[in-house]
């Protein structure tokens, strides 16, 4: 028979910190407190329950092994049949911080008679309902610090917004590990993804290009499309902060100036935040035009729709799909799809002649604008009324706390002007994405249409930006006929 035979089999259970999970000899010191814990009182530790880096203060946090533990103690005998008679912590708070946890775990121990109980202080009776409310009180006093512990952080997080120093942890991709100064070769990597985002090109195109030259995260792994696009969508690559989702601004309602280099233009982010951010449905941005999350292997998918007429004399208007056709020039038509796909199927045409002139009469109109952009104005319309509403609600705050003027007064008009500002501000960044896209369109956009300079993403960006659609009308008359340009029909976006 064991020496220890005689001893109380208890459980032991360590809540470790993110901090001590790190140390390699953190959940060890831990394990050693109950150890010490468990031999003075005359017990044994037949297991031990260790939760890493989860808070015992979080409602939605689940404790897998604090629950396991729970379980066995109620059992009153491990899933092997080992006999337990109680448990050890290292101290009450590392257990539990929520009351509902608490009077859980004191159910578990006291449901059979005779159970022991013991933190680093010695022996507990939970049985005693006196000192039940003891616990129940230090849990109390325990949630109250933790809820001070979570302001005082929020303050603190506020306050390093407000000043623009960086955040702590993992340095970002872009700088070096002062979070200040950039990475060179990084930074110019996100600059022209950026850019390359903004002309149209899809997150899957740069993707696929990074994986083939094996530009990895700063942890080592593969870029995602998530993670390329928090990367981009980071107001931090202009010298923004955000916080709580939103931008930190100063008294003027001007973004804060982060302590860092900036990789892009602020014009630059603010088009990159009207595409992520300000989309109409899942795959439509700011501007109208439909995301390409995937690089399309044809030019008009999508962008035709069929104009032949269903008897009740209303357009067909459905989408029109690529199909294979050996015998054309091109190897493709255009096919309005059947009717159980939500088509007519009654209409095709030939792909490349398609192409071919709905090309021409892009660059056209693109050359068309590139001429004359020099005379357009960029300079956005709202300004003089945003730079009005900021000041007007920040001195009717000033007045507000001043007791100059009613709640009653207050809170509508505040209310009012919080609307119209976001709105203001809605428009700023998609202005600022339509001047970034109009800085793409210059005279030579034909030879970089033609050379390949301008994927085909970018080029469907391009048409998207010009045309709502084009309606391909039915050539009538049965049979093969030659190709009539006549017979599409262009929307522009600024007829």
């Amino acid at each position: 028979m064991s020496g220890n035979d005689h001893l109380v089999p208890v459980v032991a259970y360590a809540r470790i910190s993110a901090d001590l999970a790190r140390d390699a000899h953190g959940v060890d010191d831990q394990h050693k407190v109950n150890e010490e814990t468990a031999a003075a009182v005359g017990c044994r530790i037949v297991h031990h329950y260790t939760d890493n880096d989860l808070s015992a203060a979080k409602a939605d946090l689940v404790r897998p092994d604090f629950e396991a533990m729970l379980k066995v103690l109620k059992a009153g005998r491990m899933p092997d049949g080992q006999v337990v008679r109680g448990a050890i912590v290292v101290a009450d708070d590392r257990l539990v911080r929520r009351v509902g946890d608490y009077e859980r775990f004191v159910d578990a121990l006291t449901f059979e008679d005779g159970r022991l109980y013991a933190d680093a202080k010695g022996l507990k009776d939970l049985y005693n309902e006196d000192v039940e409310s003891m616990g129940l009180f230090g849990v109390v006093i325990s949630k109250a610090e933790v809820r001070k512990i979570r302001r005082r952080t929020r303050r603190s997080h506020r306050r390093r917004a407000e000043q623009g120093i960086p955040v702590g942890g993992t340095r970002p991709f872009g700088w070096n590990d002062d979070k200040r100064a950039l990475r060179t070769e990084e930074a110019e990597r996100l600059a022209q993804a950026a850019r390359d985002v903004i002309a149209g090109k899809s997150l899957h195109s740069i993707l696929l290009q990074w994986r083939e030259e094996d530009v990895r995260t700063v942890h080592g792994n593969q870029w995602s499309s998530r993670s390329l696009k928090l990367a981009l969508w980071n107001p931090r690559l202009c010298g923004w902060r955000r916080h709580n989702g939103e931008l930190v601004r100063d008294a003027n309602g001007i973004p804060v100036i982060g302590q860092w280099e900036p990789i892009i233009t602020e014009k630059e982010w603010m088009a990159i935040d009207a595409l992520f951010s300000a989309r109409i449905k899942p795959n439509v941005k700011a501007d109208g035009t439909v995301t390409d999350y995937r690089t399309p292997s044809h030019l008009l998918t999508g962008i035709l729709r069929c104009g032949k007429s269903k008897e009740d004399g209303q357009l067909c208007y459905a989408p029109m799909r690529v199909s294979t056709r050996p015998d054309l020039s091109g190897g493709f038509v255009y096919q309005c799809p059947s009717r159980s796909m939500g088509g007519c199927g009654g209409s095709g045409r030939n792909g490349a002649r398609v192409d071919e002139y709905v090309t021409e009469a892009i660059l056209a109109r693109l050359e068309e604008r590139a001429a004359v952009k020099h005379q357009e104005k960029t300079e956005w319309g709202g300004a003089e009324e945003l730079e009005r509403l900021t000041n007007k609600q920040r001195t009717m705050f000033q007045k507000w706390q001043e007791d100059l003027i009613s709640d009653e007064l207050f809170f509508p008009e505040n209310h009012k002007m919080e609307g119209r500002i976001k709105e203001l501000r809605k428009e700023s960044t998609e202005h600022a994405l339509r001047v970034q896209r109009a800085s793409k369109v210059t005279a030579d956009v034909r030879e970089r249409w033609f050379s390949g300079d301008l994927d085909m993403t970018q080029k469907r960006a391009l048409i998207r930006e010009a045309l709502h659609t084009v309606i391909v009308l039915p050539v009538g008359g049965g049979g093969r006929r030659p190709f009539n340009p006549d017979l599409l029909v262009l929307k522009w976006t600024d007829a």
